[in-house]
């Protein structure tokens, strides 16, 4: 189609679409998100196809394949709309009673329902699902409802009317003073107010300057910019566009993880989309502001994802950070004012715009507006993305919209931020979730990394797990990182493996304070807060392993002890035969011949749990 080269062309466009959808219409929608395509949704979308194929039904009925829903765990879902019955775990081969039942019948399916775990009930409708109902989805929310690939769907829920208000009745400053009277704090992690940011690069001196999205997303487990840019991406762009007018940019960059192709794709389709509508390039809907977007691929490494590391590797550099004496945006990419904000960040521009400061300030605690998205993983019932108001406390989280913890055990910690945030007790399970309360207590928001811990897990490997992947993902160039994260990684080995020394917890502190204080960027600065968290609730963990040499987790291999039960053992020979150093001795009971009871040599003994696992009387204990 022509290029739109109005803000009433784009509204007759938007028009247009509109008048061509019945909202009687029944419409399929499969969830498309990495997570689902991990469950076998593309399957599920080939089987739909091919039945509407069948029954001659695709002029009447329409399938959409859409962003992450956020409910991973439940994976594939399909939505029937208009009666938005929420359908889980779909398999290719549900998809005829589906189609034959709910949506030409309108009867629904109860054993593809969400069924409470608590209740029983089978609930119909997803925005009624326990996940959902404690959440606040304006960011996230269009996701489950709009095609990634297609700007009309974008377009037809409302998009790039901010754009339009933006450009068309706003000047540059009064968007970044609408932007700073939100309290708008990146979502990347920092959490620096965004206004102050965008009035900051504009005031700097050059005409020209870039804005920058940071799609690197590095944190394990995390995935929240990944969703967005795979399901929602134009929102993203209409951010960047508003960005860019209000801060004096013609030119932005969006630096994607290499490892999210769906992202890339979406996000290229989405670019190219814009362009050919007149919503970037040059002269943006008649406005004479022009703008446009290029991507550049990540190369993987964690330390990217950090500012100056970033621009360093968008201008074909060694993606290693500079010293913050000159802020990025006074001299950034190529030495010029550049503006720098996460996804999340960049999404939340054409909600503030549309609704305003006023509005958007309504969510959320004093120092701490809007919402965020968490990715909930670990041991937790319902593990996926929420998107939650600012204030939410870790309580209503993890068992409100996470179900709690799996086979009735108890919660042990959570850990925020990602690798280099900290592990917070259940203690402290009623703290307000928001920038300033979770730095408090010795970890941060980062970019939204939520990992929930039960019972069993071990707070001394939690740390060394979490240092063993942040030394190897440092770049090297500041010793106090370098050498710190390896000698906190090497103590804490010593410590799991029974040998560690009370004094080490001291100089564990010492280490994560020189590491903290010394380093250039916040991968160094915030590389000791697993460490340091754990040592501050879990210290008497730390010291049952080097006192008594015991793991109280059971997670250790080295501080393990491995006994038969000699009252329960049916002296089957079992562990004997699968025992591979033959650490296990005894005779095998047999019909003829009195058994001769096993027991396990602990100097032989390489701790391996294969007797463990193989008995299936229960008579293997575990010290």
């Amino acid at each position: 189609m022509a290029r739109l080269s109005s803000p009433q062309e784009l509204e007759k466009y938007r028009n247009e679409i509109l008048s061509k959808r019945n909202l009687d219409q029944p419409v399929i929608t499969v969830c498309g998100g990495t997570g689902c395509h991990a469950s076998g949704c593309h399957a599920v979308v080939e089987a739909f196809k091919r039945v509407l194929h069948e029954k001659a039904e695709e002029n009447r009925i329409g399938l959409r394949v859409t962003g992450c829903h956020g409910f991973c765990e439940r994976g594939p879902l399909v939505v029937i709309h208009p009666q938005k019955v929420f359908y889980q775990k779909v398999k290719p081969e549900d998809v005829p009673a589906i189609f034959q039942e709910t949506v030409l019948k309108g009867k629904v399916i109860q054993d593809l329902l969400y069924e409470h775990p608590v209740t029983k009930e089978k609930i119909v409708s997803e925005e009624e699902v326990p996940f959902y109902r404690k959440q606040k989805r304006i960011i996230f929310g269009s996701n489950g409802s709009i095609d990634p690939t297609k700007i009309e769907d974008y377009i037809a829920v409302g998009g790039y009317r901010a754009l339009v208000k933006a450009l068309f009745s706003m000047k540059p400053v009064e968007i970044i003073e609408e932007i700073k009277k939100a309290n708008l704090r990146g979502r990347g992690g920092g959490g620096f107010p965004a206004g102050l940011k965008w009035e900051q690069c504009r005031n700097a001196p050059g005409t020209i300057k870039y804005v920058v999205c940071n799609a690197d997303e590095g944190d394990p487990g995390a995935y929240m910019d990944r969703s967005l840019l795979e399901g929602n991406p134009h929102s993203v762009l209409e951010g960047m566009i508003i960005g860019g007018f209000a801060i004096g940019a013609n030119e932005g960059y969006i630096f994607v993880r290499h490892e999210y192709p769906l992202a890339l794709e979406n996000i290229g389709i989405a670019i190219d989309q814009a362009r050919e509508r007149g919503l970037l390039g040059e002269d943006i809907l008649g406005s004479g502001f022009n703008f446009d977007i290029k991507i550049s691929r990540g190369g993987g490494a964690f330390v990217a994802g950090e500012s100056t590391a970033l621009m360093a590797t968008i201008e074909g550099n060694v993606g290693e950070p500079r010293a913050k004496h000159v802020h990025t945006v006074i001299s950034g990419l190529y030495g010029r004012p550049t503006n720098l904000n996460n996804v999340e960040t960049w999404a939340n521009v054409p909600v503030i715009i549309n609704e305003g400061a006023d509005w958007y300030r309504q969510i959320g605690t004093e120092g701490s507006k809007g919402t965020k998205i968490f990715s909930l993983v670990g041991k937790v019932n319902n593990t996926g993305l929420v998107e939650v108001p600012m204030g939410i406390t870790l309580r209503e989280i993890v068992y409100d919209i996470g179900g709690g913890i799996p086979g009735g055990k108890k919660l042990k910690a959570v850990q925020t931020g990602g690798p280099s945030g900290g592990c917070i007790p259940e203690s402290l399970l009623d703290l307000p979730v928001d920038f300033d309360r979770l730095t408090e207590v010795g970890s941060m928001m980062g970019s939204g990394g939520m990992i929930v811990m039960d019972e069993s897990t071990c707070m001394v490997d939690v740390a060394k797990y979490f240092m063993n992947f942040l030394k190897d993902e440092s770049c090297g160039k500041c010793t106090s990182c370098r050498e710190g994260t390896k000698r906190m990684y090497e103590i804490l080995t010593e410590i799991s493996e029974g040998r560690g020394k009370i004094e080490h917890l001291d100089l564990l502190e010492e280490l994560g304070w020189v590491t903290a204080e010394a380093s250039l960027c916040a991968l160094g600065g915030t590389a000791p807060n697993p460490v340091l968290s754990t040592l501050r609730y879990f210290r008497d963990e730390y010291k049952e392993h080097i006192i008594n040499k015991r793991c109280p987790a059971k997670v250790c291999k080295a501080l393990l002890r491995y006994r038969i039960l000699t009252d329960a053992c049916t002296m089957c020979g079992r562990c004997a035969k699968e025992c591979p150093v033959n650490a296990i001795t005894g005779k095998r009971k047999t019909k003829k011949e009195e058994g001769i009871p096993f027991k396990i040599d602990e100097e032989k003994c390489i701790k391996c749990g294969m007797c463990f696992e193989t008995c299936k009387f229960n008579a293997i204990e575990v010290q």
